[in-house]
C-alpha cells in the first residue's frame, strides 16, 4: 500500500538539479559508454523484467483489462530485446549537445552560431506501455538531460524493474543515478509534485497516455508541456491508387499493430477510385479480422458494412477497428482530416503526383505520408533509434520526439573586440 511522501519533492528536486548539471558537463563519449552500459544491464536483467512484467499482466487480467490495452503492457523475450536495441540505436545516434544548427557572419564582423544545448530536466508521466520507462531514460541521457518517470500502477511492477536496471547501468558508468529519478510509488499525488515542477527542478513534462491523463497534465502543470494528443490517423486512396499498393498498405496501417498511435483509424477512399476499390478494401480489412464501419456511400457499395455513427470519425479505436468514408478527391480528403485529424499522422495512397503534393503541402500534421504506411511514423524508423512519442503541437518539436528534439540552443557570438556604436 502506497503511502504518499511530503518532502519527496524538495529531495528529487535537489539531486535532479546536480544531477542534471554532472550531465551536461559529461563528454558525448561518456554519455554513449553510459547508453552502452544501460543497455548491457537491461539485457542481464531479462529474467527479472518479464518476470515483473508477467505480474502486471497477470494483475491487469484479474481487472479485467484486455485487447489493445493488454497488448500495450505486454513484455516478451522479443519484445524486450527489441526495448534494449533501442537503447543501442540511441547510443549510436549522433550527439546532438554542442552540435552546430547554423552559423553565419555580420557585416561588423561578428560570428554567430546556433548551438545544441540540453533542455535540462525533463518530467515524463506515461501509463501503460513499460518500454517507454526505457526509452525516455535514453533519449534523456543521450540529449543530456536528467529524467523523472513516473509510470502507472497498471505496469508498476515492469517500470520499477526497468529502471533499476538502468539506473545500475549509470552506476556502473560512473554516472550519477538521480540522472533517472522516480517516484516512491505510482501514488497520484506525485503526479501534482511533477506538475509543480518537482521543487522548480523540472524545465519540461511530457504526458504519454489516453485524453484523461494529458487534459490534467496540460490543465495542471505550471512547467511547459510537450503534448501528445490522439493518434487519429487516416489513409487517404486517390483515385489514381494502385489497388496493390492500396491494399497492402492499408493493411499494415491499420492491422500491423492496432493499439500503437500510429495505427490507422480512417480510411478515406476517392469517389473516382470506384466500387471495385471499395469493396477490395472492406474485403480485405476485413478477412484480416477488422470490423469496418462506413459512411452511407461505402455502405451502398459493400453491405458487410457495420454503420458509423458521427463519434467514429472521432475515435482512436486502438483496436480492430477501423470507420471508412467516401470523399471528392484530395479536397474532400483535406475537408475530412481537418474535421477530424489530430495532427498525427496522415497519409496518401497515389500515383499523382500533383495530388500527393497537394496533399503533403496542406495537410497540418507532424508526419504526412505518400504511399507507405503509417506504421512508419515512429522515432525508430525516422532513424532516432527511439521516441518518447509523437508531438502532436505546433512549437518547439513536432513529429517523433527523439533525443535532438529533446535539447534547446544558444547562440554563441565570436568578436575581435567589436563596439556598437
Amino acid at each position: 500500500m502506497s503511502k504518499y511522501q511530503p518532502g519527496w519533492a524538495g529531495r528529487a528536486g535537489a539531486d535532479l538539479r546536480a544531477a542534471a548539471r554532472t550531465l551536461a558537463d559529461t563528454s558525448a563519449d561518456r554519455r554513449t559508454a553510459a547508453l552502452t552500459a544501460m543497455a548491457d544491464a537491461l539485457q542481464a536483467a531479462s529474467k527479472s523484467v518479464l518476470a515483473a512484467n508477467a505480474d502486471d499482466v497477470a494483475r491487469a487480467q484479474s481487472n479485467g483489462t484486455g485487447g489493445a490495452m493488454l497488448d500495450r503492457l505486454r513484455l516478451d523475450p522479443a519484445r524486450l530485446d527489441g526495448i534494449v536495441e533501442g537503447i543501442r540505436a540511441v547510443a549510436r545516434h549522433t550527439d546532438p549537445i554542442g552540435r552546430e544548427i547554423m552559423r553565419w557572419t555580420r557585416p561588423n564582423g561578428l560570428v554567430m552560431a546556433q548551438v545544441r544545448v540540453p533542455i535540462g530536466a525533463i518530467g515524463v508521466i506515461f501509463e501503460s506501455r513499460p518500454n517507454v520507462a526505457a526509452d525516455a531514460a535514453a533519449l534523456c541521457v543521450r540529449s543530456g538531460n536528467a529524467v523523472v518517470l513516473r509510470g502507472g500502477s497498471d505496469a508498476a511492477s515492469s517500470v520499477a524493474a526497468i529502471i533499476a536496471a538502468l539506473r545500475g547501468g549509470l552506476r556502473e558508468a560512473g554516472l550519477p543515478e538521480a540522472i533517472i529519478t522516480t517516484p516512491p510509488d505510482a501514488d497520484r499525488a506525485y503526479v501534482g509534485d511533477m506538475l509543480a515542477g518537482v521543487d522548480g527542478a523540472l524545465d519540461l513534462v511530457i504526458p504519454r497516455g489516453g485524453k484523461a491523463l494529458v487534459k490534467r497534465v496540460q490543465e495542471e502543470a505550471r512547467v511547459p508541456v510537450l503534448g501528445h494528443l490522439d493518434g487519429l490517423c487516416h489513409v487517404y486512396v486517390d483515385g489514381a491508387a494502385e489497388p496493390d499498393m492500396a491494399e497492402r498498405l492499408v493493411v499494415n496501417s491499420k492491422m500491423r499493430r492496432t493499439g500503437v498511435c500510429n495505427a490507422a483509424e480512417c480510411v478515406l477512399i476517392d469517389r473516382q477510385a470506384g466500387e471495385a476499390m471499395v469493396t477490395r478494401l472492406v474485403s480485405a480489412l476485413q478477412a484480416a479480422g477488422c470490423e469496418v464501419r462506413g459512411d452511407s456511400a461505402v455502405r451502398a457499395l459493400a453491405s458487410s458494412v457495420t454503420p458509423a455513427s458521427p463519434e467514429d470519425f472521432d475515435t482512436e479505436y486502438l483496436d480492430a477497428i477501423v470507420s471508412m468514408a467516401v470523399v471528392e478527391g484530395v479536397e474532400g480528403a483535406l475537408v475530412h482530416i481537418t474535421r477530424h485529424g489530430s495532427g498525427h499522422t496522415e497519409a496518401i495512397i497515389t500515383g499523382d503526383e500533383t495530388a500527393a503534393h497537394t496533399f503533403l503541402a496542406r495537410v497540418d500534421a507532424g508526419v504526412v505520408m505518400h504511399n507507405a504506411s503509417t506504421g512508419f511514423s515512429d522515432g525508430g524508423e525516422f532513424g532516432f533509434g527511439a521516441e518518447i512519442g509523437i508531438a502532436t503541437g505546433r512549437i518547439h518539436a513536432r513529429g517523433p520526439v527523439g533525443a535532438d528534439q529533446l535539447t534547446s540552443w544558444k547562440y554563441q557570438v565570436f568578436g575581435t573586440g567589436q563596439t556598437r556604436p
